[in-house]
């Protein structure tokens, strides 16, 4: 599901507010192996709420990523990058069997009914959800939608650092495919993305997206929290939450003043649950994975397990990537490796053959 897609080989790059993150894979018979990877700070009111305000400067910081490239040099200038998820519509819509010809006429028709947006005005993608059983008497589709105005600001940085746009995909389907093994889950699952501005929840379910979601609850509110209760400095907090995380500390008991925040977290994903069963009855929620940079702090896999009673765990990015089931021998540690889900998942399409 992209804007573009050609039969080139391409590096995966996520761009969010406050960082861009490269990934460059080698195919190594049926599996692939880490290339090139690369992290760099956006400074805040580049990007905010995943606008774009500052071409210029974010065409610097791609450059400079580009020239920095930790590993292999970058052997290809084509390169699949992510779009903000706050920005993008996700639907999945029920429609007749039809033909193909037929079937694109009817999705821009029954997209008006879903998109708050005059469809002149957005990039509208969809793919057929591939049915759970045969004898289904109807196409499951799921729609994609964003502004213009968002999107076409990122492929002209891309193109003003020097590179080609083998596609643009939304954040919560490059996960998914770094997250979800063989992309593919007899049972429902919710992936939830803590991030540094923004937490974001995906449910997936046989071989597509269900339902996605994001609140403005992130690693930083966390940082600024502690911060205040134990009247520190930001870098402080920062050290102290990676340290000791939810894990009690007579000195530093981090997650006494987590908690407020931690309950309404909880509270919302227990919400998304409920949506979500409501929606589809004879069907729960299997279990929960964990990624991005607020996976790693400490205990948070048994506290939301305990508060949601349902199994909750760490995500592993590259079990899709890497022989042995996913064991990981890459240069970037696993709580690395949550940070980069999303650029892994673009890489994993800039590499793979179909």
């Amino acid at each position: 599901m992209s804007l573009l897609d050609l039969k080139t080989k391409a590096f995966g790059l996520d761009i969010s507010d406050l960082s861009l993150k490269i990934v460059a894979l080698n195919q190594r018979g049926r599996f692939f192996n880490l290339a090139s990877f690369r992290e760099e700070e956006i400074k805040p009111g580049i990007i905010r709420q995943g606008e774009i305000k500052d071409k210029e400067s974010l065409v610097g910081i791609i450059k400079e990523a580009v020239k920095k490239i930790k590993g292999e040099k970058l052997k290809t200038k084509y390169v699949v990058a992510s779009l903000p998820e706050e920005k993008a519509f996700l639907q999945v819509i029920r429609l007749p069997k039809m033909s193909e010809e037929d079937l694109k006429g009817a999705v821009i028709f029954e997209a008006e009914n879903y998109i708050p947006l005059p469809i002149n005005q957005v990039y509208l993608d969809y793919q057929i959800v591939q049915p759970p059983a045969r004898g289904i008497d109807h196409l499951d589709v799921l729609l994609a939608a964003l502004p213009k105005s968002t999107i076409d600001p990122y492929i002209d940085c891309l193109k003003l650092a020097g590179l080609k746009t083998k596609s643009l995909e939304i954040e919560s389907l490059a996960i998914a495919r770094a997250l979800i093994k063989n992309e593919n889950s007899s049972s429902p699952v919710l992936l939830i993305d803590i991030g540094a501005t923004r937490t974001s929840f995906i449910v997936f379910s046989g071989s597509s997206l269900r339902f996605t979601s994001s609140i403005p609850v992130s690693c930083q509110n966390f940082t600024q929290i502690i911060a205040k209760a134990l009247n520190t400095s930001l870098l402080e907090a920062e050290k102290l939450k990676l340290k000791y995380g939810l894990i009690p500390d007579k000195k530093f008991n981090i997650f006494e003043a987590l908690v407020p925040s931690l309950v309404d977290l909880i509270q919302q994903v227990k919400k998304y649950l409920d949506y979500y069963k409501s929606h589809h009855p004879d069907k729960d929620v299997s279990k929960i994975i964990l990624c991005g940079g607020g996976a790693n702090l400490k205990g948070i896999s048994d506290f939301f397990s305990d508060q949601l009673k349902i199994k909750v765990e760490l995500g592993n990015p590259w079990i899709n990537i890497l022989s042995k089931d996913g064991e990981n021998k890459s240069q970037l540690s696993q709580s690395e490796s949550l940070r980069y889900a999303t650029a892994l998942g673009l890489a994993l399409r800039g590499i793979k053959k179909n």
